[in-house]
């Protein structure tokens, strides 16, 4: 098969490292189908193969050093800036080459927390109550004292930022407004949260042989005195859990789990593949947390084991992927 994949990774945003870690995984996927893989940093505000500095040409080019290769299609395994932010996709749309994943408007809505829970709501898709903070003045500080107030037990997220970079959580009021600030700095918009006493359910959710699946859920177990920080997520001595078998759920939950899954994935436009988490809570019951357009591929990640799980083929699936981008962007 000559086909051209141009495999965009890294961002220099919070998670290059893990993007890093999910593409050598997604080439090994790519190259068991015969696909020509290229892989290409995005690094220091450019694009980089083995050092070298590269760039897009005309008629769907990219070259680098003295190579110049036709891109059929590109595979942009970037965790948050700036593939999950639409950005990348963007700049793919106008050159007009093929892609796999979701599109530049779903990517970035659903990187936004804040726009998420706006479309969650207006699907009528159960998630946590929340306060919104768009400004640092002081009209959203008294609106943010009244929601922990309210609460009493919060947590404060920059908006758009991924793997729980600038997320806080908060008990004290006097710790309130300072961890605000704090959240600004990585976001232009911060989020409160009410805190949920639940446990974390992940489900894959990916088109195969033309429709829309969405897998058993697979289950992240944090320690009790643990918050599922970026450290405890990545970090070789993290005590976290994951599992494709979680254990006690009803049948009516997961019943709900498949349609938010279905729903969401349906009303947020989102294409090829996406992770969805959830919360399932005793007290509140089974909501979204967040929507994930490109999820994670590591030797950790649950998406390639709840696809893999469910009896699909991850390289399998892949090759559906690209085939559908180039189809699509060529009819």
């Amino acid at each position: 098969m000559n086909t051209n994949i141009l495999l965009l990774c890294g961002g220099d945003g919070a998670e290059h490292s893990i993007s890093l870690v999910s593409a050598d995984y997604v080439e090994s996927q790519l190259k068991q189908e015969g696909f020509n893989v290229l892989k290409v940093l995005i690094h220091n505000h450019g694009f980089e193969v083995n050092g070298k500095r590269g760039y897009f040409a005309d008629h769907k080019f990219f070259c680098y050093a003295d190579s110049k290769i036709k891109v059929d299609c590109v595979v942009p395994v970037i965790h948050g800036v700036p593939g999950e932010t639409g950005d990348i996709q963007s700049l793919l749309d106008i050159l007009s080459i093929p892609f796999v994943g979701c599109g530049s408007e779903a990517s970035r809505y659903c990187f936004n927390k804040i726009t998420t829970k706006l479309y969650l709501t207006a699907l009528g898709i159960p998630n946590s109550p929340y306060f919104i903070v768009p400004l640092n003045n002081e009209e959203y500080r008294h609106g943010a004292q009244e929601f922990f107030d309210k609460y009493q037990d919060i947590y404060v997220k920059a908006a758009s930022q991924g793997s729980s970079v600038g997320c806080y959580h908060v008990t004290k009021s006097e710790d309130l407004w300072e961890t605000v600030c704090e959240a600004f700095k990585y976001s232009t918009e911060v989020l409160l949260e009410k805190t949920i006493i639940h446990r974390e359910l992940e489900v894959a959710a990916y088109e195969y042989n033309g429709r829309i699946v969405t897998t058993s859920p697979g289950e992240i177990i944090v320690p009790d005195n643990k918050f599922y920080t970026y450290e405890e997520k990545y970090s070789k001595d993290s005590g976290t859990v994951t599992t494709v078998t979680p254990q006690g759920l009803e049948e009516t939950d997961l019943l709900k789990i498949n349609d938010y899954a279905q729903r969401a994935f349906r009303g947020l436009k989102l294409r090829h593949l996406s992770r969805i988490d959830f919360f399932l809570s005793k007290e509140d019951g089974i909501m979204i947390n967040e929507i994930n357009t490109f999820p994670g591929m590591t030797p950790i990640s649950l998406f390639p084991k709840m696809l893999e799980n469910h009896g699909d083929s991850m390289s399998q699936f892949l090759k559906q992927c690209v085939l559908s981008a180039m189809k699509e962007k060529n009819s």
